[in-house]
């Protein structure tokens, strides 16, 4: 055996052990062991932590909260009669004469104070109340989708993340072998098996290595610094397993239906009702209120103090032209509404089926990536190896089906990573942990 064979084979089963190595990492941190000191436990990070963690800090949901109870306020108070009205004077006050300017000698000078209470018909009181109540329930609607939202984006920084760092190890393998077949080249030249050409050819490809590895270390960065802002927390904490993206928790036989109660649609609803309050708070503005004023008149020691009861009534002399102008301006923003609201269900729906076939697609490609074309590159870099033990290949050969073979890895995991993206793009639609979320369905169960 020639000692290049020799130290391509040591170099083979180098990075054989290094491979096993890799392979018991995941392992080890499913145990919450780390690489450096496995008898040190870490706590690791579970998408549903993060997740969680990712609501506990969001400022935007303490302003939806406080939304709601400024709307719940008003509401209260909306739903009150208007305040009375103080009201005080000088009546007939006389500015000629000998009794120019007094108090008392007139006897039609009074001193007036009364007081004035508008009294609002209880229906229009409790619309203007159920207003407020719509605007609650709106900013409750408009919460929910924020919650949505924030475990949507949540899962996937952790996504990107956990495929970062798996597509690190894959580059990291990958450099460690290109190492290894630069020894090998150079013992091979050493022993005259060898050139020159293969050693270049062995550095160049640990070059592109090197790159690629600064690349994705520059993501997995990147990944850390977006995962930790949605959870606060440390950047460097380990990963728990990635989560089954083979499931979605929407209902697709009933996607319509589903879809028409996503918080986005919800929060579109709450604003058709709002507007509808708005038309039939107008439609009862074309009955006007009442106003009843009391005033105690009070005159010179010479004469009777004096009582006044009044009423007073809005004239509506031009409601074809007011009152009916609002109504219908009224109804028409109720039409406006609900169309905007079905436009965007319809686009909803469309985005949403388009999104599911992706994703199915996705895990159909997924699925020929680990049964197919990953063995089947596996086994391209074996033959090869075989053949330059034989002396039927040159080392060439062997580095660009060692390329190929992480290509193919590295293509598989990118494929994951965004089905994994479509995934919690799709299961995340609605609220992990409030009503209104779908039962689990599983999707090309011959898949899993």
């Amino acid at each position: 055996m020639s000692f290049s064979f020799r130290a391509l084979m040591f170099a083979h089963q180098k990075t054989k052990l290094y491979s096993q190595f890799l392979v018991l990492i995941p392992v080890a941190v499913a145990f919450g062991l780390t690489p450096l000191n496995v008898l040190a436990t870490e706590s690791l990070l579970t998408l549903g932590n993060a997740q969680q963690l990712a609501v506990i800090r969001s400022r935007q949901l303490i302003a939806q909260d406080m939304a709601v109870n400024a709307s719940r306020e008003m509401a209260v108070a909306a739903g009150q009669l208007p305040d009375p009205i103080l009201k005080a004077g000088i009546d007939n006050l006389p500015v000629s004469g000998p009794d120019r300017g007094s108090l008392t000698g007139d006897f039609m000078t009074m001193r007036r104070i009364g007081i004035m209470q508008e009294l609002t018909r209880n229906d229009k009181r409790q619309l203007r109340a159920e207003r407020f109540d719509r605007l609650a329930d709106k900013s409750l609607a408009e919460k929910s989708s924020a919650i949505a939202a924030i475990q949507r984006d949540t899962a996937v920084a952790w996504l990107d993340r956990y495929y970062a760092e798996r597509m690190a190890a894959v580059v990291t393998d990958q450099s460690i072998q290109a190492k290894l077949e630069i020894e090998a080249a150079e013992s091979s030249y050493r022993a005259g098996r060898g050139n020159q050409a293969d050693i270049f050819a062995a550095r160049s490809a640990l070059g592109v290595v090197d790159d690629r590895h600064s690349e994705i270390l520059r993501k997995v960065r990147t990944a850390k610094t977006m995962l930790s802002r949605w959870t606060g927390g440390d950047p460097e904490l380990p990963l728990a397993g990635e989560p089954s993206i083979g499931n979605i928790r929407l209902d697709l036989s009933a996607l319509d239906k589903s879809l028409a109660h996503h918080p986005q649609i919800a929060v579109m609803t709450r604003q058709t009702e709002i507007a509808d309050t708005d038309a039939k708070l107008a439609e009862a503005n074309k009955k006007p209120d009442w106003s009843i004023e009391v005033a105690f008149q009070q005159r010179g020691s010479a004469y009777s103090n004096m009582v006044s009861v009044g009423i007073s009534l809005p004239f509506q002399w031009d409601q074809k032209n007011r009152q009916d102008r609002e109504l219908s301006s009224k109804l028409a923003m109720v039409e406006q509404a609900k169309a905007e609201r079905e436009e965007t269900l319809r686009a909803h729906v469309a985005e949403t089926r388009a999104m599911v076939g992706e994703w199915q697609s996705d895990l159909e490609r997924s699925v020929r990536y680990e049964r197919e074309l990953i063995p089947l590159a596996k086994e391209r870099t074996q033959a090869i190896l075989g053949a330059y033990r034989g002396g039927k290949a040159n080392l060439t050969d062997l580095l660009a089906a060692r390329r190929n073979e992480i290509d193919v890895r590295l293509q598989a995991l990118q494929l994951q990573a965004d089905t994994a993206r479509l995934w919690a793009q799709l299961n995340f639609l609605f609220p992990a942990d409030v009503p209104g979320t779908h039962p689990a369905q599983s999707m090309n169960k011959d898949m899993q």
